[in-house]
């Protein structure tokens, strides 16, 4: 069994657009990218892949899913098999484990490390605010250095004492395991077998995970002593890989989304005097250099990157190689420098936020251009240099995936640069022949892997061909029967299912409702509801059980669903053939409104549509009952429920807007 950490980086880390793209030639059409279906034969693409959504879905023969359904679809894995198809593309390695007391244990173990690092950073805080040393030492550092006591609370900014085992004491007399200090990396064993802590006499940043809890700490010490490092960071564990994780990121998402932009700066006070300038968008490597995973983690927020560098020429040219990177996994590279002596921490508390902000939004500048500009400078007249320098700049540009955002830098650079541009494309092109060559050689794609075998597998026909050459491998083509045309019920059911992925998580913003989410608001409005449909029931009824528990689901739970069924319909009611050309509104003036531009509208729709269907429903039942009565009695009751349920649809026709003749 593999277990769930390994399966949600798996996840996480799988593109759908690369996976599907392995196998199926893609091309982009709107937002999403479209090619012809490999599960049918077609010659008009109906195949498409939705990035955003990470689901891919045929509107010919109805297949859908994620990454991990479409290897089993294509290659018809197991669940597990497609995990580890998947796990060896992106390079993951695949822990596998049995469900036994042992690893139930190890489960609740790797709980007690996120509750005994959320403790040392209470701990920590409490002492920067309230200790004699914490504030006397800690807490009148960063009043210095002019960081407000608001930016301080926000990232629980903390001091430990510079004791030898003040931390360990108090954790283990609140409860707390040393064996659990240990595995965190807040304490150390000596050879002697004492414990003591790894951060005392430090001011101590928090690592927060995506989710906000505390996974790990980045100490620095307040001492001048050259022997003692400047900074100490949490070791490696089962809660904190350090190269996965960008500090800030949990307070920044919002803002990267918001803003289309991350801002990525090098240390953990960067980040905060970075914040202190109104500006949310901005994440640190968390004291290592920065790596494959770092960027891809961006690159799920926002493709804009801009980087705000201090003013150390040496440091500059050691972080081109992390920039390369960026280029690499597709990402647009800005960069922003500031007056040498000056890094973003120094510079915002000298000049002031509304100065610091001004700065970064004038001096941006394309990082293939800087970096030309940099590199010819050094190299001066020197022609051995400068052409070192070209060459080193047309290699940042063939790292770029885009083809016309290549095209387009090396147009700029061949003025820059005094080179003609058919010159630098017939090294772009050399580089890039190499790179796919060496690439071929080391892994060959799975359409190469398929065709060698068949190559080898090859037998020519002794006898001539035989006759059924030309029929279907899979046996004579037959027709599979029509589906059954949707009742009213089903289509009105699925509609609110759709409404309820669709919109769910957004707030209701009518009727002056306050902290209530559309999901919620469905699931009240449902109460009176039988849905008849079995996969509706069991979203609506999962929904409904999600809430209660306090929790908010969200459309991936059903799309990622292990039962096959509900994650087909979530798909399914997810996606649409359809799209609204832009030819409307470009050629011919006119707008036309989407359905979230109205939510009380749409949700209300919804729900009253459903409803008048459930109550034509009930009316054709009670006509049925009378035709059939005989007892005058029983005859005046169902008379009277029938006016009753007219009473109704009349109510919520008027909503709808619909004249009910009879």
């Amino acid at each position: 069994m593999i277990n769930q950490d390994t399966i949600t980086k798996i996840m996480d880390t799988a593109r759908i657009e690369e996976v599907v793209g392995d196998f199926v030639a893609l091309k982009k059409r709107g937002s999403s990218l479209i090619g012809n279906c490999p599960f049918h034969n077609e010659k008009t693409p109906s195949f498409n892949v939705s990035v955003t959504k990470g689901i891919y879905k045929c509107f010919g023969c109805g297949k859908g899913g994620d990454s991990v359904h479409f290897i089993m679809d294509h290659e018809k894995y197991s669940y597990p098999e497609a995990l580890k198809y998947l796990a060896n593309k992106y390079n993951i390695e695949v822990e596998e484990t049995v469900q036994s007391p042992q690893n139930i244990e190890a489960q609740n173990a790797r709980e007690s490390l996120y509750i005994v690092s959320e403790y040392a950073a209470g701990y920590f805080a409490n002492e920067l605010w309230t200790g004699n040393d914490g504030r006397a030492i800690g807490l009148s550092y960063f009043k210095e250095r002019g960081f407000r006591e608001d930016i301080l609370k926000k990232f629980q900014i903390g001091y430990s004492p510079d004791n030898w085992d003040s931390l360990i004491q108090n954790a283990v007399a609140a409860g707390h395991k040393e064996e659990y200090l240990e595995k965190t990396g807040l304490a150390i064993r000596n050879d002697k077998g004492k414990l003591y802590d790894r951060f005392r006499g430090r001011v101590l940043f928090p690592i927060h995970n995506f989710t906000g809890r505390v996974i790990g700490f980045g100490g620095r010490t307040l001492k001048t002593d050259k022997n003692v490092p400047k900074y100490v960071n949490s070791p490696e564990s089962d809660i904190y890989h350090k190269s996965n994780v960008l500090y800030g990121l949990y307070h920044a998402k919002k803002a990267i989304r918001e803003f289309d932009n991350c801002y990525l700066v090098e240390g953990y006070a960067d980040v905060l005097a970075v914040h202190q300038a109104d500006i949310e968008n901005v994440v640190a490597s968390s004291g290592t250099s920065l790596t494959t995973e770092q960027i891809r983690l961006i690159g799920r927020f926002t493709q804009n990157v801009t980087i705000l560098y201090d003013g150390d020429a040496a440091g500059i040219k050691a972080s081109l190689r992390g920039l390369d990177m960026i280029l690499e996994e597709g990402l647009n590279v800005k960069v922003v420098l500031f007056p040498d002596g000056h890094d973003p921490d120094s510079y915002m508390h000298h000049v002031g936020s509304g100065a610091f902000k001004k700065h970064i939004e004038n001096n941006r500048e394309d990082f293939i251009l800087y970096k030309a500009t940099m590199l010819l400078k050094e190299a001066g007249t020197d022609p051995i240099k400068r052409a070192g320098v070209i060459r080193d700049i047309i290699e940042s540009i063939a790292k770029i995936p885009d083809e016309i955002k290549a095209a387009v830098f090396v147009r700029e650079c061949s003025t820059l640069l005094q080179v003609e541009e058919r010159t630098l494309l017939s090294e772009l092109n050399k580089i890039k022949v190499a790179k796919f060559k060496k690439a071929s050689a080391n892994s060959p794609s799975p359409q190469t892997k398929s065709f060698q075998q068949h190559q080898n597998n090859y037998q020519p026909y002794e006898d001539g061909p035989p006759d059924n050459l030309f029929e279907n491998p899979g046996g004579p083509y037959e027709p599979s029967e029509p589906a059954e045309p949707a009742n009213n019920d089903q289509i009105q059911e699925r509609e609110i299912v759709r409404l309820l992925l669709a919109f769910g998580h957004e707030l209701v913003n009518w009727d002056k409702i306050d902290n209530m989410y559309i999901g919620s608001f469905i699931i009240q409005n449902l109460t009176d509801v039988v849905f008849k449909d079995k996969l509706c029931n069991s979203i609506i009824e999962s929904y409904r059980e999600e809430i209660n528990n306090g929790h908010l689901p969200v459309a991936s739970q059903f799309i990622n669903s292990r039962d096959r069924d509900i994650a087909d319909l979530a798909i399914t009611l997810s996606t649409s053939p359809y799209s609204l050309s832009e030819n409307w509104e470009k050629k011919h003036d006119i707008y036309v409104k989407d359905e979230s531009e109205n939510l009380k509208a749409t949700i209300l729709g919804g729900l009253f549509h459903l409803k008048k269907t459930k109550i034509a429903g009930i009316l054709t039942d009670i006509s049925n009952e009378i035709k059939t009565e005989q007892d005058p009695v029983n005859m005046e009751i169902l008379l009277q429920r029938f006016m009753a349920m007219k009473g109704v649809e009349r109510e919520i026709s008027k909503h709808l807007g619909i004249t009910i003749l009879k």
